[in-house]
């Protein structure tokens, strides 16, 4: 589903949830959500038939471990988890649920550390952040052959474009206006 959109809408709040059910999204990502409110959520997106990567790192009152994996995956059945731990990434596979390694750009030290997890962990994509480094996006898809996708501080069109054309396969964006722009093709 992935390759028919090239913006992945990731949904803070409520209000951003009502927007991606109302819209013609398939998939989005839900960040920073309380474990009280996922039954809910959930059931809305069955209703609207929506999917989402969930955030494991950013649902508050979970602690992201191999524990919360197991539970969000057999509970929720995600259509993907996303986090920064190996061990989030390893159990979600173990469970037949996409995922996303998040890594962050700091410097080159933890670039080389992300890269030796990403070895280990085989995620299905891996998620760049920030996604306004061409030259990076390049690199990781090159090094890992992995499907990336750009998030974190793009702001426009132009940003969008710019990352699409480094390679990355989606961008993932909480800015609702580049949810409505859809002529980013190269």
């Amino acid at each position: 589903m992935l390759d028919r959109q090239s913006i992945l809408p990731a949904i803070r709040d409520m209000r951003d949830l009502e927007v991606f059910l109302a819209s013609d999204y398939v998939v989005g990502v839900l960040l920073e959500v309380h474990i009280a409110r996922l039954d809910a959520v959930f059931r809305l997106l069955t209703e609207h038939g929506k999917n989402v990567f969930i955030h494991l790192d950013l649902i508050q009152g979970l602690k992201a471990d191999e524990y919360a994996t197991e539970f969000i995956c057999q509970t929720y059945r995600p259509y993907g988890i996303i986090s920064t731990k190996g061990s989030v990434i390893l159990k979600a596979k173990q469970k037949q649920v996409r995922t996303v390694q998040r890594l962050f750009l700091i410097d080159s030290s933890s670039l080389e550390k992300s890269y030796r997890m990403i070895e280990r962990t085989r995620p299905d994509y891996i998620e760049v952040l920030p996604g306004l480094v061409p030259k990076y996006i390049r690199e990781v898809k090159a090094r890992t052959g992995i499907p990336v996708l750009a998030g974190g501080l793009i702001s426009t069109a132009g940003e969008v474009k710019a990352a699409l054309d480094a390679g990355a396969s989606v961008i993932t964006t909480s800015n609702r206006t580049l949810w409505n722009d859809r002529h980013f093709s190269s």
